[in-house]
């Protein structure tokens, strides 16, 4: 196991008829940010439930924050936080809503010329805005991170920051406010979180046993409620198991101690900022390509992984390891989610642009960083 340190002080209150419990964590606010995304919430009663729960509060609205928040709008945020001197940032929504308002948070003290650098690595962090969460889409495990991933659709860019000064001071987890989705997003958000506990958990063994059973315990919950939340996702208990995967796919304990991957997430981001497809189908079409490709280098936790998930352990290295593929490809189908790139309504070179953008940052990934342009090609072609 590798050294590491753990560090998270989200305050996470879950369970039913819990967002009247923003007065309370709130007690001491001045003036609120209310950021919302493009109008779910007042569809399906959050909006009136936070409302209610701010009314002793002053606060601004700004809804509108789209799935893969664009850099514009953030700052028009930043702006409207400035001139109104708010204290605090509430997000109400996905991932997506939460990863605009750490951007917001981080931006707001920023010293320097240009934000942007915040999202480039360039930019230093001293100070942020508070930020607290409603979750109404489970998927991106932001609510209990310090992560967020940004767009510059101005320059076709998406690219991502985290400072432990953007985690949420407190995230509201009610099950019932994910009723209201649909099944393309509830799909979304399953396939999301498993590729998650994927990129923490599908690279080296490296004798941590306690990570990998937590890693699985949390694919096998998926498996086992997801397909039960495409067919009825009204269903409280499942749509909290779900809402609970997803927070601990990425609230960091999983990647305690083990390498990481991480390389589907970094071609995804380019082919959502060239295509604007959805992050998790994205990442839904890479990943099997990449494990396929990387084979040897992963054998050890991809046998693992077919026997501990999958129940598959006859056959041979490669037989196993296909067939491991196969299962994930077919749970993912199941929920209505496509697995070949081939599938997508995208131009035929395609991975040859994604490969150029990536060999043009200089970035190499994988937990072994042996990923380049050429790899790139050859994962989403599926090719040996």
């Amino acid at each position: 196991m590798k050294n590491f340190q753990y560090y998270n002080p989200v305050k996470i209150v879950f369970g039913k008829n819990t967002i009247k419990e923003i007065s309370k964590l709130l007690k001491g606010r001045k003036k609120i940010l209310f950021l919302y995304g493009t109008g779910s919430i007042k569809k399906n009663g959050v909006y009136d439930q936070v409302k209610e729960a701010l009314k002793n509060f002053i606060f601004i609205e700004y809804g509108g924050i789209q799935a893969n928040p664009d850099y514009t709008d953030c700052m028009n945020c930043v702006l409207l936080a400035e001139k109104e001197n708010v204290d605090f940032i509430l997000s109400v929504g996905g991932g997506s809503v939460l990863d605009a308002a750490k951007f917001i948070a981080a931006a707001y003290y920023f010293k320097g010329d240009d934000p942007w650098d915040i999202l480039k690595g360039r930019g230093k962090i001293d100070k942020a805005l508070p930020v607290g969460s409603v979750l109404t889409l489970p998927a991106t495990g932001s609510e209990m991170n310090s992560n967020s991933v940004i767009s510059r659709r101005e320059i076709g860019e998406k690219l991502a920051f985290s400072h432990p000064l953007v985690f949420p001071e407190f995230s509201i987890l009610d099950p019932e406010t994910t009723f209201s989705l649909s099944k393309h997003q509830v799909a979304n958000g399953i396939v999301d979180s498993f590729i998650h506990v994927l990129e923490q958990y599908m690279t080296t063994d490296i004798g941590t046993p306690l990570q990998d059973r937590q890693a699985e315990a949390v694919l096998l919950t998926l498996i086992e409620e997801g397909p039960k939340a495409i067919l009825n996702n009204k269903d409280y208990a499942v749509q909290a198991n779900i809402m609970w995967c997803s927070t601990n796919a990425l609230n960091g304990i999983l990647g305690c101690g083990v390498d990481q991957d991480w390389a589907t997430h970094g071609i995804g981001h380019e082919m959502t900022a060239l295509y604007g497809i959805d992050h998790a189908r994205t990442l839904a079409v890479i990943m099997p390509g990449l494990l396929s490709f990387l084979r040897k280098q992963k054998e050890e936790k991809l046998l693992q992984y077919g026997e501990r998930i999958w129940g598959i352990s006859m056959g041979d290295s490669n037989v196993r390891i296909d067939e491991a593929i196969a299962r994930t490809c077919l749970f993912f189908e199941s929920l209505g989610i496509d697995t070949r790139y081939t599938d997508l309504d995208i131009e035929e070179d395609a991975p040859e642009k994604i490969a150029a953008r990536i060999d043009a940052r200089r970035d190499v990934l994988g937990e072994k960083r042996n990923i380049r342009g050429p790899e790139v090609i050859k994962i989403l072609r599926n090719l040996k």
